[in-house]
């Protein structure tokens, strides 16, 4: 999908129709639609001409293109399609390829760090009808998206309510803090605390993931809305979801004081 709507970002570019772009491939223009929507796969050979024909000057993004035009990769995801809404699956892929994560939380800790209690808490409060045919695919879901910690830098900003709000007991609670610690140890994950006293800070609904792609073009954020989690990988919005997660990251502890700040309340549970 999101290689569909970078070949329709480079066709605009040009000045080119949608018809006009399919005549360069010799297909019609409900494949050349079909493309750029993300439902049918173009090989990379396509992807070379069509960036020739757009006359995109910017090799690295072109190179990212290909590959990910050549990529079929079946990630492990793929075993949910049909079991659970095509965004879970996204959202794992998005972080599967992603070259770092960002992201903010002020209401939970976020999905990736947290233990399955603690996840299957989370899920049965917000779809309390959910039977558990449903609700432990989501847990399980949960669960294997820390695959993507491995190897690659991931960072979050945790306002001080997300630690301390309780979405079961207090055992689950301090569990899931002595899990944030352990996290830190073991991988390469670095969690920055923005305690309830801390100054400067209007950002209480700022939460958001910001994923890195190949090149900075084709990085990707993702944030959640009463209609469910979109995505966002405009230019505009990828600058406005970096100047956040700067603002926020600002008037946070480093990481040490903030490791301390959570063995603290830890203690307190």
């Amino acid at each position: 999908m999101r290689l569909g709507i970078e070949l329709r970002k480079l066709r605009e570019a040009a000045g080119l129709s949608s018809r006009e772009a399919a005549g360069l491939l010799g297909v019609n223009p409900a494949q050349m639609s079909q493309f750029e929507a993300g439902n049918a796969g173009i090989n990379d050979v396509r992807v070379r001409r069509l960036a020739a024909h757009y006359a995109c000057v910017d090799a690295e993004l072109v190179e990212a293109l290909v590959e990910m035009a050549a990529d079929r990769t079946r990630g492990w995801w793929e075993e949910y399609r049909g079991v659970l809404p095509p965004v879970f699956l996204d959202l794992a892929e998005l972080e599967h390829h992603a070259t770092f994560i960002d992201e903010i939380s002020t209401a939970h800790v976020p999905g990736m760090l947290q233990t399955e209690e603690y996840a299957r808490a989370v899920f049965a409060f917000w779809r309390p009808e959910l039977p558990p045919s449903e609700l432990e695919p989501r847990v399980e879901h949960r669960m294997r998206r820390k695959k993507a910690l491995e190897g690659k830098p991931y960072t979050v900003v945790l306002h001080e309510p997300a630690l301390r709000t309780r979405v079961a007991d207090r055992r689950v609670a301090r569990q899931q803090l002595m899990a944030v610690l352990e996290q830190l140890d073991a991988t390469d994950v670095t969690v920055r605390v923005i305690p309830l006293d801390a100054d400067g800070f209007a950002g209480a609904s700022a939460e958001v993931l910001y994923a890195g792609g190949r090149v900075p073009a084709l990085d990707t954020a993702q944030r959640d809305s009463p209609q469910g989690p979109y995505f966002m990988d405009a230019a505009a919005q990828l600058q406005s979801m970096r100047t956040l997660f700067r603002k926020v990251e600002g008037v946070s502890l480093d990481p040490a004081r903030s490791r301390d700040y959570i063995h603290r309340l830890a203690k307190e549970l």
